[in-house]
């Protein structure tokens, strides 16, 4: 169920707010739904914060340059252990807590994106990124 909201903006609110839907392709409607969407859930989750991307807008971990979704696709590595996960990001435990907190409440979200990601073969990334390299390092030990 959705409810209709009437608000009253500024000349030059409405504006950015029509400029910045254009830059996304969508209406000023669906923007401003966005947004105070965005903003809830900031309000909601500590150490949770929106930003842009190539992909679209995403939720990233305040302080830093990673995604939610990539704290938690490294979470499922240490079994969800959110003590694991600070210590591997040399984080406290409140933020890796709170990705999994999020990660909890907005499943589907996360899972997309993690899944994104694991179907990214290297033809793929050497199109976005043409300088891509692969690199093979042993790990055997040397004499």
């Amino acid at each position: 169920m959705s409810s209709v909201v009437s608000m009253r903006l500024k000349d030059g609110q409405m504006y950015r707010l029509q400029r910045y839907a254009r830059t996304l392709g969508k209406t000023p409607a669906e923007v401003g739904a966005m947004l105070i969407e965005e903003r809830l859930r900031e309000a909601d989750f500590a150490f949770i914060e929106f930003r842009a991307s190539l992909l679209g807008r995403q939720a990233y971990m305040k302080g830093s340059r990673l995604t939610v979704w990539w704290v938690v696709h490294v979470a499922q590595g240490y079994a969800m252990s959110a003590e694991q996960v600070a210590a591997h990001f040399q984080r406290p435990i409140a933020w890796a807590k709170a990705a999994l907190h999020y990660y909890a409440v907005f499943p589907d979200e996360i899972e997309w994106a993690i899944s994104d990601h694991r179907a990214t073969d290297f033809e793929t990334l050497k199109r976005a990124l043409p300088n891509a390299q692969v690199m093979e390092i042993s790990l055997e030990e040397r004499d």
